[in-house]
């Protein structure tokens, strides 16, 4: 092993365990038990509900603004394109999301426009000042972005990496560094996740086709938001029953979903084009002297802590620029969908008698919760939380949480990142889930009940 100075032993231990504490930590502050970032994004948010609307508006503004702008200038020829360019040169389909953004957001801080959308449970929902999960994302954002590189830049992803490689390549198809991404979703939150994975993929770390299996598979709600669905069914005494399915089914699906369609046909090249893989090849050396090796090495190359903060500022603006709109609008449209249309009740129809050829109670009232979480996670439990059978409300709360791919927050955020996946690959990868998750998830309710 080379010889690694005390400067560089601090700066791979001081961040990471920094980051670890920030983004995987779990306090229980007042009874709940909460990660500090989510915390600190918690106060703030609580800080700024007076002009958190208007600067959501100001920013999703600007975002279309940008966007219209870069439609119609030409584009240079040079390489590497300005960081403004990044933030607002999209296509005309993206152009156009963050104009029904600005649309949809106007409508709410201004009170107007048709009740479907201007309404409580679909726009006004995503932009409530002290609960909206688009003017919490501003917060969450802000704090993340800022302190990401913290579990990015100072050698932990090349520990973990080197160390998890032999698990999570086999098994999974990934690299070994993800293994962080999906602790920070499942300890922190899911869009942790998505935007850690993002941000590897865009940095030349991740293929096309790992970061579409990351972000889709290991992207799961964090545990706090798990007390938040069982609490709304009722069912918090069903905990480790919950929690335990969730994780069977969970790695069920992180086995099979890689394997098959979509997911199996996304190129395995990377963002520059190029498809040499960039694994971790381990030398003869022990595994655990590899890793060390090359997570201090890695911190010694990120010494610089002015363009830690740079690269954190981009990261923010990145997110509030290219990720809200994206949410604001998709999110939107879904839930007007939900709520106004009966869409969602038949789509869910055939689960009808799916659930009823597994034995499931009240099958007919239970269906439609089978796929309108795909416009928001907690709808199915909203719309379950009237079912009489514990059975039934425990297979709604543990599938919402294995569908995973909601569009409210995580399919959301997806389509605002580079992760090449599409609306169809999302809806068919939703479908699928719940298809396979369902008969382990009714083995496990039988054994329950």
């Amino acid at each position: 092993m080379k010889k690694h100075s005390l400067g560089s032993w601090l700066l791979f231990l001081i961040p990471s365990l920094l980051g670890v504490f920030i983004f995987m930590t779990p306090l229980n502050i007042e009874g709940a038990w909460k990660v500090p970032i989510a915390i600190m994004a918690n106060s703030l948010a609580g800080m700024v509900v007076p002009i958190i609307s208007w600067f959501a508006l100001t920013i999703m503004v600007i975002a279309a603004l940008g966007s219209v702008i870069y439609l119609f200038l030409p584009k240079t020829t040079l390489k590497a394109p300005s960081f403004t360019a990044q933030l607002f040169r999209v296509n005309l389909f993206w152009t156009i999301t963050r104009v029904l953004a600005v649309i949809f957001t106007a409508m709410v801080v201004f009170d107007f426009g048709p009740a479907a959308i201007n309404n409580p449970n679909t726009a006004g929902l995503l932009m409530d000042p002290e609960e909206g999960l688009v003017t919490f994302l501003f917060t969450i954002f802000l704090f993340a972005g800022l302190l990401l590189p913290l579990l990015t830049n100072f050698g932990l992803l090349e520990f973990f990496g080197t160390l998890m490689t032999k698990v999570m390549r086999p098994l999974f198809k990934i690299p070994g560094r993800s293994s962080i991404d999906a602790l920070a979703s499942w300890i922190g939150d899911g869009t942790i996740g998505v935007l850690m994975t993002s941000k590897q993929y865009e940095q030349g770390n991740y293929t096309k086709k790992e970061a579409a299996i990351i972000a889709t598979t290991f992207s799961i709600v964090s545990i706090t938001f798990c007390f938040t669905i069982l609490k709304e069914l009722n069912l918090e005494s069903y905990f480790f029953e919950f929690y335990g399915t969730v994780i069977i089914a969970g790695l069920a699906l992180a086995l099979i979903m890689p394997r098959i369609y979509p997911l199996r046909k996304i190129e395995a090249s990377y963002i520059d084009g190029s498809t040499k893989q960039k694994e971790e090849v381990l030398q003869d050396e022990p595994l655990l002297q590899v890793a060390t090796d090359r997570a201090l090495t890695s911190a010694k190359k990120n010494s610089n802590f002015a363009s830690f903060w740079a690269e954190g500022g981009k990261n923010v603006l990145d997110m509030w620029f290219a990720v809200a709109p994206v949410v604001m609008a998709f999110g939107t449209i879904a839930l007007v969908l939900a709520e106004f249309t009966p869409v969602f009740s038949f789509l869910g129809k055939p689960f009808e008698y799916y659930l009823a050829a597994l034995n499931i109670p009240e099958a007919g009232e239970a269906a439609q919760t089978m796929v309108v979480g795909f416009a928001d996670m907690l709808l199915p439990a909203i719309l379950g939380s009237g079912i009489e059978s514990e059975m039934t409300r425990f297979v709604i709360a543990t599938v919402s949480v294995t569908q995973l791919i909601y569009m409210s927050e995580v399919g959301g955020l997806i389509l605002g990142t580079k992760i090449p996946l599409k609306i169809w690959d999302l809806i068919v990868i939703f479908l699928l889930r719940t298809v396979i998750s369902l008969p382990i998830i009714a083995l496990m309710a039988h054994l329950f009940f």
